[in-house]
């Protein structure tokens, strides 16, 4: 056991962690069939779902990466959440209304109407295959405090972790998860504001003191206006490559959409939409600002902990916040601040959870490959590919122990579908030519390959020629819009060839099938 823990904090930790468990057991009581299980009943309020979003899109990539981007770098992230809040905004007036216009479970499902089966089941693909990598590296985060309270080794705190979050989500579903979101984000919340007041306190001339080390030492630096494709992150990156990116996790992958999705009606969904656009600004701010003080605090400080080392060289600092929680914070409060940590992280790991298991089941199964089976049955698959998916994120989270900075990784790996699938839902809504899926399908495909080529994935092969350095120079804030334009310029060219070539369009109507699985209406 941790030498720096004392009972009482242990104390603070297991009452928090049987709270959450038995709370998600709680809302489990009532689970009969899939629309209770993925949509929460439709019965919760829209604050309990504004918070739950703002906490399942930040998690512990904020607590832990955020303030470790601000001690090796600047506050420059903040630029990012203009573009975040924007999206809100326009996604709230366009797109909620379209989830209403019946029941659904998943954006995938409006991939169905306008193109068929083959269409949802390729942007349903697209979103298992990014989020079990991304949510994969935000467990590995989330592992990082356990690994260092509990002293042991990095996969038997993965399996520990994950098997806490499965226990709850497994038995409540998106309802446990949403209201247990709604605790944890307070609680993280309180753990930044905590962290502002308590650093100060550890000098002698407050806090004035330690915004001016961070000011003259330019960590409180947070406006680049230069326009670049590559990093440093600039204002441009937050206002245009910050907005696509939110328009495509909010708006087209189920991780957030499940969320509106609960929603009673498209009022609430708006509001639950508006409210993350509200909070979500200073949340960032008081991570990365926590980030600037920790920078200040450990240039007169020692470590007490040695940093880990993530690569030979290669310091982690998304250690840094945990090992400050646990050797410089007084008993209790520690456990606390330890707690806020723990929140967050059982929050992304059961979000991810609970969009996987909702997408594999009603978008493969209940779409389309057991049609006329019973609701029971289909309950009975989306509790056991829960478990199938906890399993995968402790594989993916296991891999990820060697990234040298988590959220860097995160919104990568995300940035390798998240274009194709708003380009996907773009052309869904908004493309009245002609219906058929395999433009839209191989533009999809299209940029994949791109965004695989341009991501950090094939550095490691050897002597690649000049010309394919390209994939050096594109920061992640521009990935999604960079996906997003290949996969709605291909599918207009593809659609073009499949006019012009005699036949074709008789045979890609039957080969793609309009939808055979209406949505349901109330």
């Amino acid at each position: 056991m941790n030498s720096y823990f004392n009972i009482a904090d242990w104390l603070v930790i297991f009452i928090y962690l049987g709270g959450i468990i038995l709370l998600g057991v709680w809302f489990g009581k009532d689970q009969k069939n899939t629309r209770d299980y993925f949509l929460g009943s439709k019965n919760i309020p829209w604050w309990g779902i504004g918070l739950s979003i703002v906490a399942a899109e930040t998690s512990a990539l904020t607590i832990i990466g955020v303030p470790a981007m601000a001690y090796g770098s600047d506050m420059a992230f903040i630029q990012l959440i203009v573009g975040y809040v924007i999206a809100r905004i326009i996604l709230a007036i366009v797109m909620v209304p379209h989830y209403f216009k019946g029941e659904i479970y998943s954006p995938y499902q409006l991939f169905s109407n306008a193109f068929g089966h083959s269409a949802r089941q390729t942007a349903g693909g697209f979103f298992l295959l990014s989020e079990t990598l991304a949510a994969g590296v935000r467990v590995y985060v989330a592992c990082i405090p356990i690994q260092l309270m509990l002293g042991i080794h990095i996969f038997p705190a993965i399996v520990l972790f994950v098997v806490l979050s499965l226990i709850y989500t497994y038995i409540g579903g998106v309802k446990a998860v949403i209201w247990t979101d709604a605790v944890q984000f307070g609680l993280f919340l309180a753990g930044g504001i905590f962290t502002l007041i308590y650093i100060p306190r550890l000098f002698e001339g407050g806090f004035s003191e330690v915004w001016h080390q961070a000011m003259v030492n330019g960590k409180l630096h947070w406006l680049n206006k230069g326009f670049s494709w590559s990093d440093p992150i600039n204002i441009w990156m937050g206002v245009i490559g910050g907005t696509f990116m939110v328009m495509s996790s909010h708006g087209a992958e189920q991780l957030i959409v499940q969320r509106v999705l609960a929603c009673k009606n498209v009022t609430d969904g708006r509001k639950a939409l508006t409210l993350s656009a509200v909070v979500i600004f200073p949340l960032f701010f008081i991570f990365l600002l926590c980030g600037a003080m920790l920078w200040v605090y450990y240039q007169s400080h020692p470590f007490q902990i040695p940093l880990p080392e993530s690569r030979p060289g290669i310091k982690s600092n998304d250690f840094i916040y945990p090992i400050f929680m646990l050797t410089e914070v007084p008993h209790f409060l520690k456990g606390l601040l330890i707690v806020a940590i723990l929140s967050a992280a059982m929050s992304s790991v059961s979000s991810a959870l609970t969009s996987l298991a909702s997408v594999s089941t009603m978008d493969f199964v209940k779409g389309y490959i057991s049609k006329g089976r019973s609701e029971e049955y289909y309950l009975r698959f989306s509790k056991v590919s829960t478990i199938f998916w906890a399993g995968a994120l402790i594989y993916i989270a296991y891999l990820s122990r060697q990234v040298p900075f988590v959220l860097d990784a995160a919104f990568k790996l995300r940035g390798l579908t998240s274009g194709a699938l708003l380009g996907g839902l773009i052309l869904a809504l908004f493309w009245r030519r002609n219906g058929k899926a395999m433009p839209v399908i191989i533009g999809m495909f299209c940029s994949l390959i791109v965004m695989t080529y341009l991501s950090p994935l094939i550095q490691g092969i050897p002597k690649l020629p000049h010309w394919m350095q390209l994939k050096n120079q594109i920061a992640f804030p521009w990935y999604t819009m960079i996906g997003t334009i290949i996969t709605l310029t291909v599918a207009w060219l593809v659609s073009l060839i499949y006019s012009s070539t005699p036949g074709a369009s008789t045979e890609a109507s039957k080969s793609s099938g309009k939808a055979t699985e209406p949505i349901t209406r109330k």
